[in-house]
């Protein structure tokens, strides 16, 4: 069986931000996975990626907020989506973004 999208969405939370959500289905996991589950969530501000969730071969489950890269626990797909949406909210409101 192939990879199977199952997540493939862009929406605009307000001028010049954004998030993407992609998520695959995978037939067997990746390297330091425990799921079977491919993803890339990403929130641009003006054009900048300022957060990020992803997972790759060798190093699993991870984040990226500005230049730091920290794993994260996988749970399930619901709770990553609900703490990409928190990362999202803190983001808007530390250092003046609540404009955003």
């Amino acid at each position: 069986m192939p990879a199977q999208r199952i997540i493939n969405d862009k929406k605009r939370i307000a001028d010049g931000l954004f998030k993407e959500i992609k998520i695959w289905r995978l037939p067997e996991s990746i390297p330091g996975c425990v799921h079977l589950y491919k993803y890339s969530l990403v929130l641009i501000a003006n054009g900048h990626c300022v957060l990020r969730y992803d997972n790759e071969r060798g190093k699993g489950d991870h984040k990226h907020v500005g230049g730091l890269e920290t794993s994260i626990e996988w749970i399930n797909l619901a709770a990553l989506l609900a703490d990409f949406d928190r990362d999202i909210q803190r983001w808007r409101y530390a250092d003046g973004n609540a404009d955003h």
